[in-house]
């Protein structure tokens, strides 16, 4: 139960209105599609009861119903109080044309013909998908009057899994894992870039199409940069820190700090490491909700990664990552306390290669968009190669602990903060299991990462995507139909990029010639 609900809930037993624990799911909320599939397990009907309960009592009129596209981005629908108990039965009906199409909205597969080149049944004609709520996400949106949000997942309207669904794919791997004997942990570190949106109205040039969005919005910068952990330029930005400290606590998220960060514009937040699928749920809204909440002061948050005007300094998703035994309950990374040579434990060496491995295939998840891969250079805090060193942060992955260690993990530096968070996770679960499946060895630590002997890390998206489209660790895992589906959205979306004549060019080649 978030803690949203929680506080209404202590509300409740302060006004005299009753014990703590949610009434039983009425007999008239039950029925439908939601349990005609079983998708719900008795904790998420007594979720859904707790959640009808909070609605009650704080007046709620709206809920935001999202499902996560495969861009990472909340896709829904703002359904009224009366509207609700019908959803929480049967679902949400939305085009399943929102899984087939890039960055810009554009289709990148034949959405209205009877085989769409998809490569799986249910998407002909633009036809629906369902969006199955999952009431233990349930939140209350603190910046947003009487409003409701909570997380979808999403299935076809005969009741089988949408193979697209990227909340569904980070849960199969993390089933795979389990089998496995193991439960992943991970932490986020995730920097963003805040400017100061210019007071104007919308004009048309910032109208665009699918393939062809309009203008970015006029901003101007917050912090000078070069001044990393500053304390008073962050105080200068006070007014947005207090409420992104207030909109993010009251959604239950754990966050851990709010920092200023070394280029211009430029902050950070960090959250306590959780289970996999928690974080990777508390990413989507996080992000959301800085977007949302910096709007409404008059600013604009960006996790782009290279955003022009901010060049010195991109922004990076350092993924922390550990995994625990599930049956001993010991950090399955930590060496034992005789093994005082080595940083990792014979599990933690494997799962690293595996990471190392398949780094090329891992970026087009990690690093999903064109703009990332400026991220990639050298002597920047970013890595520009595969490689891995202890407690190095010029190494795409730092490895951190050792024996008697418990928190002992290892942090993949190559992300960009606009990724898929399930997607990203679930990369690591590929390439680690493989790792610990082939019983791979770790090559040698890197202790100058930016002179290393070692592969460089894909140039660009359309790299990485094809690095994907052959890696066979990928296929096994994601099947065919998802490697196909996904490799092809990328490529219609970088080859958009590669048909566009950029600044630079027309600066470079305009007048020269």
């Amino acid at each position: 139960m978030h803690e949203s609900m929680r506080n209404a809930d202590e509300r409740k037993v302060a006004e005299g209105g009753g014990g703590s624990s949610a009434r039983p799911m009425l007999a008239k909320d039950r029925g439908g599609f939601i349990e005609r599939h079983g998708f719900w397990t008795e904790a998420h009907y007594a979720a859904a009861a707790q959640m009808r309960r909070v609605i009650d009592e704080l007046g709620i009129e709206m809920v935001r119903f999202g499902f996560v596209d495969q861009h990472g981005l909340i896709r829904g629908k703002t359904l009224t109080r009366s509207s609700v108990s019908a959803a929480m039965r049967s679902g949400i009906t939305a085009p399943s044309s929102l899984l087939l199409k890039d960055t810009s909205g554009m289709s990148a597969f034949a959405v209205f013909a009877a085989e769409t080149g998809v490569g799986v049944s249910g998407f002909s004609g633009a036809g629906d998908i369902v969006l199955v709520p999952d009431p233990t996400s349930f939140r209350v949106v603190p910046w947003a009057a009487r409003t409701g949000w909570l997380l979808c997942d999403v299935v076809f309207p005969d009741g089988t899994e949408v193979p697209f669904c990227s909340r569904t794919l980070l849960r199969n791997q993390l089933d795979t894992l389990a089998e496995r004997g193991y439960r992943m942990t991970v932490g986020a570190e995730l920097e963003f870039h805040v400017f100061r949106r210019a007071e104007e109205p919308m004009d048309q040039g910032r109208v665009g199409r699918p393939g062809a969005p309009g203008l970015a919005a006029t901003v101007s910068p917050t912090t000078c940069g070069a001044q990393l952990l500053h304390e008073e330029s962050l105080d200068g930005l006070d007014d947005l820190v207090q409420q992104l400290h207030l909109g993010l606590t009251s959604l239950d998220l754990p966050l851990r700090s709010l920092e200023l960060e070394f280029g211009p514009s430029q902050l950070e937040l960090t959250m306590e490491a959780d289970d996999a699928a928690a974080t990777a749920d508390a990413v989507v809204v996080c992000r959301s909700a800085v977007r949302q909440i910096a709007r409404r002061l008059g600013y604009h948050a960006t996790f782009m990664s290279r955003p022009q005007g901010a060049e010195t300094a991109s922004t990076g998703w350092h993924l922390h990552q550990s995994l625990t035994n599930i049956h001993t309950d010991r950090a399955a990374f930590m060496p034992d306390a005789d093994d005082t040579s080595d940083v990792l434990s014979v599990t933690g060496r494997s799962w690293l290669e595996g990471i190392l491995r398949h780094a090329s295939a891992a970026a087009a998840f990690a690093t999903p968009t064109v703009n990332g891969y400026k991220r990639y250079q050298p002597y920047s805090l970013a890595p520009d190669r595969v490689a891995w060193g202890i407690d190095n942060k010029g190494a795409m992955v730092r490895a951190v602990g050792g024996p008697g260690n418990t928190a002992t993990r290892l942090e993949n530096r190559s992300g960009e903060p606009a990724a898929n968070p399930y997607l990203y996770i679930a990369s690591q679960l590929v390439s680690g299991l493989d790792g610990i499946t082939n019983r791979l060895e770790l090559r040698a630590p890197t202790t100058d990462p930016y002179a290393a002997d070692a592969p460089p890390l894909p140039r660009s998206l359309g790299e990485a995507v094809s690095a994907l489209e052959t890696d066979q660790a990928f296929r096994s895992a994601f099947g065919d139909v998802v490697v196909d589906w996904y490799v092809h959205l990328k490529r219609t979306e970088y080859e958009r990029y590669l048909r566009h004549v950029s600044d630079w060019e027309q600066r470079e080649y305009f007048g020269m010639f």
